[in-house]
């Protein structure tokens, strides 16, 4: 992610010049836009980072908090608010707290929001590497389909036993594990029990997979609190889309 942002404020005030000022001694591109859409629309596809600097205007501009909204959630813009708790207050009001990544009151610290910008870089820079995945399941045929559904999007391992895993897991760290529910001799929740009580592979996220949807075999699957469970019945569209829903929830959570 490039050291660019948009900076959307109601005229040039001395807090706003000091912002833009700070931002450009810290490496970073500094877009000036007004908080109207026309103005607004030509300048969005310029930076992926929004700095919006509130003001008492909140209830005069619908039409460019509805603009800001949609593209925060359509097109992934990550937007930062500078206010005060009554203009914080507004803007959930008008638009919704949802799309807000982080907010910073007044009076600012200019490098609190260095420092929140410089994090999320960082955070976009690790998640933007190819994943890697690692599918445990003592099916075979199962296990080459799966790492030709994956392969591309992600770096893919496998293996066919719950040992062979915890073997593999002595010295990697894939970003996700697979896991199947049913497997014999050392099984899923045998598995992810032994992931789970070493200290240097607990924080791996582990998503069962179980061939069995009804509601019972769910809630039993859940009870054992997986990061996540997929369905083996499920297409190849519907593998890819949770899996990668998964990743963009984890990313949300750091950069909030």
């Amino acid at each position: 992610m490039e050291k660019k942002i948009i900076l959307i404020s109601k005229g040039s005030t001395f807090m706003v010049g000091a912002i833009t000022s700070n931002l450009e001694e810290a490496g970073y591109e500094v877009v000036p836009a007004l908080p109207d859409v026309d103005d607004l629309s030509g300048k969005i596809g310029l930076a992926d980072m929004i700095v919006f600097y509130l003001g008492d205007y909140i209830e005069e501009i619908q039409d460019t908090l509805d603009y800001l909204k949609e593209v925060v959630l359509e097109k992934g813009k990550l937007l930062f608010i500078i206010g005060s708790n009554d203009e914080f207050f507004d803007f959930d009001r008008k638009a919704t707290p949802q799309i807000v990544t982080s907010r910073f009151l007044r009076p600012l610290n200019v490098r609190d929001l260095i420092d929140k910008l410089n994090a999320v870089i960082e955070v976009n820079s690790e998640e933007s590497e190819k994943k890697s995945i690692m599918i445990v399941d003592d099916d075979v045929m199962f296990l080459k389909l799966m790492k030709e559904w994956l392969t591309g999007p992600y770096k893919v391992t496998m293996a066919n036993s719950g040992m062979r895993a915890i073997t593999y897991l002595a010295n990697n760290r894939p970003d996700l594990i697979l896991l199947d529910y049913e497997m014999p001799v050392t099984n899923g929740p045998q598995v992810l029990q032994m992931i789970r009580d070493d200290a240097s592979t607990s924080s791996i996220p582990v998503m069962f997979l179980t061939g069995k949807g009804d509601r019972e075999s769910v809630l039993k699957v859940v009870g054992l609190k997986p990061d996540g469970y997929l369905l083996k019945s499920m297409t190849r569209d519907e593998l890819l889309a949770q899996i990668r829903d998964f990743f963009e929830a984890r990313k949300m959570k750091k950069l909030q």
